[in-house]
């Protein structure tokens, strides 16, 4: 397997393993325990890369930093207002977008943002 290959691959299982949709320096601080050769600009190449081609999603810029999810199925993202905890929510219907038939909509992106169960407690 060559080298960049590789890369890559650590890199996706990285995001993978974490599975709390990471930052990019979560995912290099995570690797570099086990893989201090890789540097940081070649993880934040890799994670646009993979989010370029359907690998990875980029959920968007949450507290500062884009966060990327491992999950590329359909769904949308709570976060959580005290501790920054992201987590996946299942589709659910939104309300007749009739008002904007004239936009051709790709792709729909939504962030719920509140209280978690723990934090709520």
């Amino acid at each position: 397997m060559k080298r960049n290959t590789l890369q890559r691959q650590i890199i996706l299982d990285a995001i993978s393993t974490l599975a709390n949709h990471p930052t990019a320096e979560e995912v290099y601080l995570h690797i570099s325990k086990t893989h201090p050769s890789i540097s940081k600009a070649t993880v934040y190449r890799n994670l646009s890369t993979a989010a370029d081609s359907g690998e990875i999603s980029q959920i968007g810029v949450l507290n500062g930093a884009m966060h990327f999810d491992h999950n590329v199925h359909k769904h949308f993202h709570f976060m959580c207002d005290t501790c920054g905890k992201i987590v996946d929510v299942p589709i659910f219907d939104l309300p007749n977008t009739s008002p904007f038939t004239e936009l051709n909509i790709k792709k729909v992106e939504l962030t719920l943002r509140g209280l978690c169960g723990d934090c709520k407690s």
